[in-house]
């Protein structure tokens, strides 16, 4: 398109009537972006959020957002993150002059969401969310996409069904939140008539501010070096030793826990006996590397006193 003097415009592309690519290229060509982030896929939200409301798994909720048009018949590309990565790497390059990698986009669904991890977020002050986040590291910049603990009394906590959000943290304007409808063609036709009307007057901004050829190669942040809490959910079996080992399996790797709530099920706290059977364990972890916790939870699942593979979940510092 630059070499041919013609314009590639795109900004339904990202958050559907949200004018978050005209925002980034222009409203704010004055400030260095530090963090973009977002809800930026509104199946995955409506998900959550109706299995928030009502308590029901996440395939129940699925298949009502199927016969709703919310979800497609084969829905992996929504609520396995995909769709939100390709945004999260057109935000990226946006807020930070680099090529397109969206081989590079860390990305988790929320396919294994449970309606446990919904409760214990209320419970513990939050509110869960599928998250794109693309953030300037000492490291290089981090592209990730996955579900988040997001404080309850955050903007976007409350953002809800399929709307969609995109937050831009930058060193003048500070934090600033766009809110509004991800798709439905009223707004899709909004960001595209907008882009008309840009090339009616002439405007020939590259499309990602840097021109294409001067664009830099993203230098990707490994995960591993990510730090921050985390929410961990294990089954753990009833039994003499096991909270000794989980707590040593995460002490060796310097991980340190802020609270441990064991919710024992309902037969068991009105004194039936179910010795050696698994109980929901959840852990709060202080800020940590998710190398030690990865390594923490490999340990753990070796051990042979949990039931099933851990539940981690990142916990988003807003």
């Amino acid at each position: 398109a630059e070499a041919k003097g013609v314009v590639l415009a795109y900004e339904a592309a990202v958050a559907g009537g949200i004018p978050v690519i005209k925002t980034l290229r222009e409203g704010l060509a004055a400030n260095r972006v530090q963090r973009v982030y977002g809800i930026l896929n509104g199946t995955c939200n409506y998900i959550l959020t109706q299995m928030r409301r009502s308590g029901r798994p996440f395939a129940d909720v699925l298949a009502d957002a199927q016969k709703l048009g919310y979800a497609e018949a084969d829905p992996t590309f929504d609520v396995g993150g995909f769709d939100a990565a390709h945004k999260l790497a057109l935000l990226t390059s946006l807020a930070f002059g680099t090529k397109i990698a969206v081989k590079d986009v860390y990305v988790e669904g929320i396919d294994r969401v449970e309606a446990a991890d919904i409760e214990a977020a209320k419970d513990l002050g939050f509110r869960l969310k599928l998250l794109g986040v693309a953030k300037r590291t000492a490291r290089g910049i981090e592209q990730r996409v996955h579900p988040a603990f997001v404080p309850a009394d955050a903007a976007i906590a409350n953002v809800n069904g399929v709307t969609n959000c995109v937050a831009i943290d930058a060193d003048y304007v500070g934090a600033l939140t766009l809110v509004g409808p991800g798709a439905g063609m009223r707004a899709t036709a909004s960001s595209v008539v907008s882009d008309i009307a840009d090339l009616a007057k002439g405007d020939v901004t590259p499309a990602f501010i840097t021109p294409a050829g001067k664009l830099q190669k993203l230098k990707r942040a490994a995960l591993r070096a990510h730090a921050g809490g985390y929410y961990i959910r294990l089954s753990v079996y009833d039994r003499h030793g096991a909270f000794a080992a989980i707590a040593t399996s995460m002490a060796e790797q310097k991980v340190s826990l802020d609270s441990i709530v064991q919710k024992r099920p309902q037969a068991v706290r009105e004194g039936e006996v179910a010795s050696g059977k698994p109980t929901p364990v959840v852990l709060i972890t202080h800020e940590t590397t998710e190398a030690a916790i990865r390594a923490a939870l490999d340990e753990i699942s070796k051990s042979g006193h949990v039931d099933e593979k851990p539940q981690m979940i990142r916990i988003e510092k807003l």
